[in-house]
């Protein structure tokens, strides 16, 4: 294993990976899986982390299954049996699968709200699953028609109105971060661009999408973002960061121009996909400082890196801009 990396010019490594890297992998899962990844992730109020993950099954399809830590990295407790598992007879949205989890904790409902990706005939789409305990599920069905994905809830409500991040795309046009707001959390509007794809040659050019959940910090909402660059060999997916006003989801304050977490060992760049790393889950240690960021690792496994949130936040003060219009959004190099 490498030494820490610096992901892209940043001078120094924001993010360490776990020397214990992959830290869930297909065949540590109690029934025959393909792989294991994107796993969305909280800390339960019994101290223990887990981890909703990405299973993809030998047809190729996926659905999800959780598993617990103590210490949120080592002794995984994995469910024997699927935990939330595609019902295409009553949402048959779910016909291809169900992926991609984003958990939030909703303390209005005291529910943790489950948002993730249904696969339907029309294309993946977002639908959203409440739940107490991860065993029983109150399934609200798909929220955000096809095409749309990478979808998470803020914990509470803005004026009144619970706020959605999310990914609508289509193959004709760049794919954006968007925000809607809805009174219910079943009839959504107000829908606006929060962050545009920028163009060229740039990491994020074309098609960037929420990371994990909103974290909230005094000094806004941290974003992590996930952009995609498209290459002669294929696509590299890396991870860049972004905040948020903490009263006023809408208002983007600061976006950071590099990216700051990308493939770079032989787990990353090679297996299923290659070159990608994709968190969809992350938790904040007791000294309320210490993020970890669960992710994907070449949609084949599940990996761990740390990082501090002062030092994050404090990149972004010194390295990020308050971005332009978003018709401005452009640059970079015009070829490939």
């Amino acid at each position: 294993m490498h030494p820490e990396h610096s992901e892209g010019p940043i001078g120094r490594a924001l993010f360490k990976r776990s020397e214990l890297n992959p830290i869930l992998r297909a065949d540590d899962w109690p029934y025959p899986v393909n792989a294991v990844f994107n796993a969305g992730a909280v800390r339960l109020q019994s101290g223990e982390t887990l981890l909703l993950a990405r299973v993809e099954d030998m047809r190729g399809l996926s659905h999800l299954c959780a598993s617990r830590s103590d210490d949120g990295v080592t002794n995984w407790r994995i469910d024997p049996a699927p935990t939330l598992v595609p019902k295409p007879a009553n949402h048959p949205e779910e016909i291809w699968g169900i992926e991609d989890p984003r958990i939030t904790f909703v303390p209005e409902l005291e529910e943790y709200a489950v948002l993730f990706t249904a696969y339907s005939r029309s294309g993946p789409g977002v639908s959203l699953a409440l739940t107490r305990d991860f065993q029983t599920f109150e399934r609200k069905g798909m929220i955000q028609p096809p095409e749309d994905k990478d979808a998470a809830l803020f914990p509470r409500r803005f004026g009144g109105r619970w706020a959605l991040i999310h990914r609508p795309g289509a193959p004709s046009r760049p794919a954006d971060i968007w925000l809607s707001f809805s009174p219910d959390l079943k009839h959504w509007g107000d829908f606006q661009t929060l962050m545009q794809a920028r163009q060229g040659a740039w990491w994020d050019a074309n098609k960037i999408g929420l990371s994990v959940p909103p974290i909230e910090t005094a000094e806004g909402w941290l974003i992590l973002y996930h952009g995609v660059k498209v290459t002669a060999a294929g696509s590299l997916y890396r991870v860049g960061l972004a905040l948020l006003a903490l009263d006023d989801p809408r208002k983007v304050l600061l976006r950071g121009d590099e990216w700051v977490f990308g493939p770079a060992e032989s787990y990353e760049k090679g297996g299923d996909v290659a070159d990608v790393v994709f968190p969809c889950g992350s938790t904040v240690a007791d000294d309320g400082d210490t993020l970890r960021l669960y992710y994907g690792a070449a949609d084949t496994c599940i990996c761990l890196a740390t990082a501090s949130l002062k030092e994050l936040l404090g990149w972004l003060r010194e390295r990020g801009r308050t971005p332009p219009p978003q018709a401005a959004l452009t640059g970079g190099a015009a070829g490939r």
